[in-house]
């Protein structure tokens, strides 16, 4: 297997691991610990930005009382250490719209969209995880899969299930860069395949 090949789709960079990893969440072991481990809030856009205050007053009432403090005082985002736009969080941790049901941390974004209460979902940045985007240069865009402790049930069940990143990923990556551009993806990894570079 070649791990050097980058696999190139339009002007997106994808990384050979988003490929050839396996993964699917399994909140049932993991508990939703994406949205509370870390040192920062998710990566977020301007226009996300704009997305989620027009939903704040949905999942306002569900929120903590700490969570609630910090939109009061900073807004539903901040600039993070390197000067990236990324969502508000309570203490060191826990994104300010995340709640916990049974155990399990789980998105009031994604909550209320699937309720049909909203019309945003949630930042790109979390329904890609654990794929990172990252903008390059002469306008590229790099996908990278973050291999991180937390997913080790979900890389562990994506195996179970023969799931790959990119597959378990199809909804978001369709969301951010269109449908034409998943199934160039997808022929390509398949021709990649049939010509032995996977």
């Amino acid at each position: 297997m070649n791990y050097e090949l980058i696999i190139q789709v339009g002007d997106v960079l994808v990384s050979p691991d988003v490929i050839t990893e396996y993964f699917c969440c399994d909140l049932d072991a993991c508990k939703g610990a994406c949205c509370v481990e870390g040192d920062a809030g998710a990566p977020v856009t301007l226009d996300e930005i704009g997305e989620i205050e027009d939903s704040l007053d949905t999942v306002w009432p569900q929120m903590s009382a700490a969570a609630q403090a910090v939109v009061d005082r900073q807004g539903v985002a901040y600039s993070d250490i390197d000067g990236e736009l990324v969502t508000s969080i309570v203490g060191t941790k826990d994104c300010v719209f995340t709640c916990h049901e049974d155990g399990v941390c789980l998105c009031l974004l994604e909550k209320a969209y699937r309720n049909g209460e909203s019309k945003f979902c949630k930042p790109i940045s979390c329904a890609l995880y654990p794929v990172r985007e990252k903008r390059l240069a002469g306008g590229l865009t790099g996908l990278n899969y973050q291999k991180w402790s937390v997913c080790a049930a979900a890389r562990k069940k994506g195996k179970e299930l023969g799931l790959h990143v990119y597959e378990f990923l199809k909804e978001p990556l369709t969301r951010r860069f269109g449908q034409d551009w998943y199934d160039e993806l997808t022929a390509t990894v398949n021709e990649l395949h049939r010509s032995g570079q996977l």
